[in-house]
């Protein structure tokens, strides 16, 4: 196993502990592989699957494939944007929310659809996406993560 790999096998781990990697896991895995902290930022940073934040309590995940693309899901990606004030990779002022977009759900025939803690939500309008989120977030009376 090379070095990047061994790195990424780490920073894997630590993502599946705390749901993203923390700056001190950085420090601790470069003093751990003998690298500089930049290395293993730079591998961080270069596999999408990664994350240097912590994630709010819902993920939205809106798939940006090819059906959902011709089906508007610039239309919803727009309408989440208004609704929560946040773009792809960013979270919620209120951590309730982080949005992602992804290159494909597997739910084309559902298409425009976002998927929210592992549940597809397809066939969406902008209205309607907005009314998912609004639902999700009376469902936490408010309080963030």
């Amino acid at each position: 196993m090379n070095e990047n790999e061994s790195i990424v096998s780490l920073l894997q781990e630590v993502q599946a502990k705390n749901g993203y990697i923390p700056k001190d896991e950085i420090y601790r895995i470069a003093a751990e592989k003998g690298v500089s902290p930049a290395k293993v930022t730079g591998v961080a940073t270069f596999y999408s699957q990664f994350r240097l934040s912590k994630p709010g309590k819902n993920l939205i995940l809106l798939c940006k494939g090819t059906a959902c693309h011709v089906n508007s899901a610039d239309g919803i990606a727009a309408a989440l944007k208004e609704e929560l004030g946040i773009g792809g990779g960013e979270t919620s002022a209120d951590g309730l929310f982080t949005l992602e977009f992804v290159a494909c759900l597997g739910c084309c025939s559902l298409s425009p659809v976002m998927m929210i803690n592992g549940v597809a939500y397809g066939s969406l309008t902008p209205e309607k996406a907005k009314r998912i989120v609004r639902e999700i977030r009376d469902s936490n009376d408010g309080k963030g993560a």
